[in-house]
């Protein structure tokens, strides 16, 4: 199973979460950052629909493989404040 760090970080002048190199939209409080990235962390780890998928490598490659639905990843926040 895989697993996802949420981490608070100072940004743009107020507070986002990052999900590795990504940052989410800027917040104007600390608190709303947490917030967003708890709501967050909780729907990456609802279950969906077990769905064929599509994508292609960097080689330039198509594969199809099965994306099962019940397969989410653990989460957790950290606050580096």
């Amino acid at each position: 199973m895989s697993h996802v760090t949420y981490k608070i970080v100072q940004h743009d002048g107020g507070w986002a979460y990052t999900v590795g190199a990504v940052f989410s939209e800027p917040f104007p409080t600390h608190a709303a950052a947490l917030a967003a990235a708890k709501r967050a962390a909780a729907e990456q780890r609802v279950p969906g629909r077990t769905e064929m998928i599509e994508y292609e490598t960097e080689d330039g490659k198509w594969h199809t493989e099965t994306a099962a639905g019940s397969d989410r990843p653990e989460t957790d926040i950290e606050d580096t404040r």
